[in-house]
């Protein structure tokens, strides 16, 4: 990935937010003939994001991604949110503005392994259920399932690990601009209420200033 020294991530912590807060990744790897395949698979980290570490998640049984050990990629998108020149002040004195995105991606390079073990593929659809259900007021779980549906379901699955082996993140945050159009653009997000990657893309903007301060 084409990375800007002035676009690194602004911290480990915010890498490791961004990859917990999205975690539906598109996952690469090539097939025997050396043709990519990319997947989405939600993937939940186990432990802090560095080698060593590991991503876990699962894929149907019919889905040809865990048959391909090996190398793999897991691309984690955050916010990304359009920026027109209009949210620069710069524009009314030189015009000197083109349209950009802004954008936070955390990239993880490593080796996938599947896993059909009946043990570990409910120890997986269980953290990635608690993980996910959370936030929800009545928290679903994998024992409210009947258990002959559970064993089914668990068939037809394949749990994958990508053993970590390195990590790439890139955070496109008008780093690059002066402070009054960084600024504008945070003032910009503000305004787009209909679009939830803004809020994202400002609070996240809104960090890394602080963090400078």
């Amino acid at each position: 990935m084409y990375l800007p020294k002035h676009f690194a991530a602004p911290s480990q912590e915010a890498i490791e937010s961004l990859v917990r807060d999205y975690p539906l990744a598109q996952v690469v790897v090539a097939d025997t003939d050396g043709q990519l395949i990319c997947n989405p698979v939600p993937l939940l980290l186990r432990g802090c994001l560095q080698t060593g570490s590991c991503l876990v998640g699962h894929v149907a049984r019919a889905n040809p991604l865990w048959r391909h050990a090996g190398a793999a990629l897991a691309i984690f998108t955050g916010p990304q949110v359009y920026i027109t020149p209009n949210a620069y002040p710069g524009k009314a004195e030189h015009h000197r503005v083109v349209p950009t995105y802004n954008y936070a991606t955390v990239q993880v390079r490593g080796q996938l392994v599947a896993r059909d073990e009946p043990a570990i593929k409910h120890a997986v659809v269980n953290e990635l259920t608690q993980f996910a259900e959370q936030d929800q007021p009545h928290p679903w779980s994998v024992s409210d399932a009947p258990e002959d549906y559970l064993d089914a379901s668990l068939k037809a699955i394949v749990a994958i690990e990508i053993q970590i082996e390195s990590v790439t993140a890139k955070f496109k945050l008008s780093q690059n601009r002066n402070a009054a159009d960084r600024a504008g653009v945070q003032s910009y997000l503000a305004g787009v209420d209909t679009d939830g990657d803004a809020a994202a893309m400002l609070q996240i903007m809104q960090t890394l200033h602080h963090d400078k301060h």
